[in-house]
């Protein structure tokens, strides 16, 4: 109970935070005081989250307090899962709050966003505590209503605006799927408490609708396809800090709803639910990964990037329900823990990434690629860390994007044993799915970087650029030093992780920390293993090597000379490769189908002056297909209601007497 009694007094006192900054967020004074607060708050917090994981009691701590729903009450409870995404969140949460004692600084509206940003990590906090469905709900739309308000703190802008409206209107669409999904789980007897639920035996159909259920309302926060349409819009619009927060650990809270749902409270659903997560997984992954490459706004394409982790981790959990329910503990396990360790592993390099985008975006007021380039002699820390996010988010050894991804397809590997024919040719095909995902990453990250860093300053802004205050610095360079430590030591991480995966599928991985020379071993050696630490050995020597041998054998002459210019003698930026000419390959291979793109090229005829023009046109076919329907649906439903409101009183009585005995014939036919 104490560790439970921590952590509700730190979402106390962030709460308290929050209403500090309403009556001092005019002041100087207010930034370094209330993201101080909000630093030290998360940072205990996660020291109490860490302490609860590696070293779990012998009774998980539960706590009821006497308010909420007269006969329920409140009820918060710490369990190994909890502890583990309490420690996501408020990891996170410090590491915003030590970027934004130095971001605040430049924010030129900070009573729009300083009430809310505690408020958004306790709302974030006691969703993950709560006991109840009550109290799950209630701190489910809190926490939205926050980030809705950090997401509008820029309201002049009409594209905010537009982002804010989307948000709250999906956020209220999840939270109604996800109250739907908790009344079927509670039955006929309104058990709303967490406890009850885990004792009832739940029938396949309600199963299955509670599945559905969360798919939409866990899946549209997280961001899966096709309720992704929201997150491009809405984590660009928020301030950096709070994109980070939104990104690496808000859809992190929405998959922990997810898991502590489906594997926990419903007890083990159907083969075939597995067979539908990786699915919906998978499409996710490829359409977030496809989307990113085509975007031109860094901070867009960093959103489109969090669709195809969060496509990952499903991958991983529709993996671990189909091992579950075939009675594969062990392959249960590898799954489970390769998508916890994803989450882990995309709170850290995403939350690095919109740092450094905001880190430009602040010393450029750019954050359209095309309008940047060569900052890495301009913000050289800036630019070493963004390419350590680069090269973690690419799942590129040994950074720890490698060692999750790796685990994921360790689990792939084990689907031959699978009992269903459908699963054992579904998961090669979803493994194919992922390996692609992979390596547009790379493609779309090597993009980001060279065209954002290298070459030459493309307009005045980045090329009088100057580097990033010494708070989003730190901030920056921790992030990337836990990128490599994760990589290169993910053996402590799998052990830390195992009393989750005991509690969701009933079974732990090897101990790797007993592994010689600190590899991991999945499943067996002779199936495979992998150390992070030699590899990480193994490239620094070669580097090392490389350059040794170059500059003792290569030639001691220095010598100076152009580049070599093609014939052109007049290089500026604008010949430079561009975001849009890195991605037109991939563009025209993948864009006919997935974005019906349609390139235009108006070429001038010899002898004229005129300047050849390209144009180029993508649709998004999943807003245009599904959402630009319903949204003229609704229209045309409200115009033509709207007469209503100029009804006499005489039909607006009538009606009413129409609907009492509409409801009395429902009445006495259900009875």
């Amino acid at each position: 109970m104490t560790s439970v009694l921590v952590m509700l007094l730190c979402v106390a006192a962030l709460l308290a935070t929050a209403a500090l900054a309403v009556f001092m967020a005019r002041s100087k004074q207010a930034t370094p005081v209330i993201y101080g607060l909000s630093l030290s708050i998360a940072a205990v917090a996660f020291a109490t989250g860490l302490v609860q994981l590696v070293s779990p009691p012998a009774e998980v701590p539960i706590l009821m307090l006497p308010f909420s729903l007269p006969w329920l009450g409140a009820h918060f409870r710490l369990d190994p899962l909890a502890a583990f995404f309490l420690l996501v969140v408020d990891l996170g949460g410090a590491f915003a709050s030590l970027y934004g004692l130095g971001y605040g600084r430049h924010e030129h509206a900070p009573h729009r966003v300083l009430p809310f940003f505690p408020a958004f990590l306790a709302g974030m906090n006691l969703v993950i505590l709560a006991d109840d469905a009550f109290t799950f709900l209630l701190s489910w739309e809190f926490m939205s209503l926050a980030s809705w308000a950090l997401v509008m703190a820029h309201h002049r802008d009409a594209e905010n605006r537009r982002a804010g409206y989307l948000y709250i209107v999906m956020a209220s669409f999840g939270t109604l799927a996800l109250l739907l999904a908790f009344g079927l789980m509670a039955g006929p007897d309104g058990a709303y408490g967490f406890a009850a639920m885990r004792g009832m035996d739940h029938t396949p159909l309600a199963t299955g609708l509670v599945l559905v259920l969360l798919l939409v309302g866990a899946g549209s926060k997280a961001g899966l396809v096709p309720l992704h349409v929201w997150l491009p819009l809405a984590h660009p619009a928020a301030p950096s800090h709070v994109s980070a927060l939104m990104s690496g650990v808000m859809t992190k809270v929405a998959v922990y709803g997810f898991i502590r749902v489906l594997f926990d409270l419903v007890g083990t659903p159907a083969w075939w639910s597995g067979l539908l997560v990786l699915l919906i997984g998978s499409g996710t992954a490829v359409l977030g990964i496809l989307h990113a490459l085509m975007e031109r706004d860094l901070k867009r394409m960093l959103a489109y990037s969090t669709i195809e982790n969060i496509g990952v981790v499903f991958v991983g959990l529709g993996l671990a329900l189909a091992f579950k329910d075939a009675g594969m503990e062990l392959a249960a396990a590898l799954a489970m823990t390769a998508a916890l360790f994803h989450v882990l592993n995309h709170s850290f390099f995403k939350s690095l990434l919109f740092f450094g985008a905001g880190a430009v975006l602040t010393r450029t007021g750019e954050r359209d690629m095309e309008k940047l380039g060569g900052l890495i002699h301009r913000m050289p820390v800036t630019a070493f860390t963004f390419l350590v996010g680069c090269m973690a988010i690419s799942a590129l050894p040994p950074f720890n994007g490698f060692a999750s991804e790796w685990l994921a397809f360790q689990a792939i590997l084990q689907s031959p044993d699978l009992p269903q024919w459908a699963l054992t040719i579904l998961v090669p095909a979803v493994g194919g799915l992922l390996a692609l995902s992979a390596a547009l990453a790379a493609a779309c990250f090597v993009r980001a970087f060279g065209i954002a860093f290298l070459g030459r300053s493309r307009t005045d802004p980045a090329a009088n650029a100057s580097e990033a205050d010494r708070f989003s610095l730190a901030a920056m360079s921790i992030l990337a030093a836990l990128c490599l430590l994760a990589g290169i030591l993910p053996g402590i991480v799998i052990d830390a992780l195992a009393p989750v995966t005991q509690l969701l599928v009933g079974g732990r991985m090897p101990v790797q920390t007993d592994m010689p020379w600190l590899s991991i071993v999945p499943v067996t050696e002779s199936r495979s293993s992998y150390n992070g630490l030699l590899v990480f050995l193994f490239i620094g020597f070669s580097a090392w090597l490389a350059a040794g041998l170059v500059h003792r054998f290569a030639s001691r002459a220095l010598r100076r000379a152009p580049a070599w210019d093609c014939g052109f003698p007049q290089i500026d930026a604008t010949m430079q490769y561009s975001a849009g000419s890195f991605a037109q390959p991939v563009r025209r291979v993948f864009g006919t189908l997935v974005f019906r793109a349609r390139e235009r090229v108006d070429m001038p005829p010899p002898g004229t002056l005129s300047p050849a023009r390209f144009a180029l046109e993508t649709h998004d076919l999943v807003w245009e297909g599904l959402y630009l329907p319903i949204a003229g649906a609704v229209g045309y439903v409200a115009e033509k209601l709207n007469y209503l409101q100029f009804l006499t009183i005489r039909r607006y009585l009538s009606l009413v007497f129409l609907a009492l005995v509409l409801l009395l014939l429902v009445l006495a036919l259900w009875s």
